[in-house]
């Protein structure tokens, strides 16, 4: 895995929100960060995300997940959680997927 390289999202209707994750290599990691009727709050802090990790390495994924919960004026709550969720699936998803990697190396055995 290499650097982030792209963080998206995209609503699939009715009621989902995806996040996307690319690295510098062009590999993806997809999560899902649905939260019903507060899909633009969710959105909102994934924009914000976006921005401070864009060229962090992906593999850092427990670092990045320290920052966003530490980060956050209000920690915890159903939008910060739900955004943290899709982040986190999505680059769990983007080392499970990265080739040339066994899931042994993964799992650091």
């Amino acid at each position: 895995m290499g650097k982030i390289a792209k963080i998206e999202y995209f609503r699939v209707p009715p009621r989902w929100l995806f996040v996307k994750i690319t690295d510098q290599d062009n590999n993806t990691g997809w999560g899902e960060a649905s939260l019903e009727g507060h899909t633009q709050a969710v959105e909102g802090c994934l924009d914000a995300w976006r921005e401070q990790y864009t060229s962090l390495e992906a593999d850092d994924i427990e670092q990045i997940w320290q920052m966003s919960w530490r980060k956050s004026f209000y920690r915890g709550g159903p939008v910060l959680m739900s955004a943290l969720s899709g982040l986190d699936i999505a680059l769990w998803d983007l080392k499970g997927t990265t080739p040339n990697k066994t899931h042994s190396r993964h799992l650091h055995h």
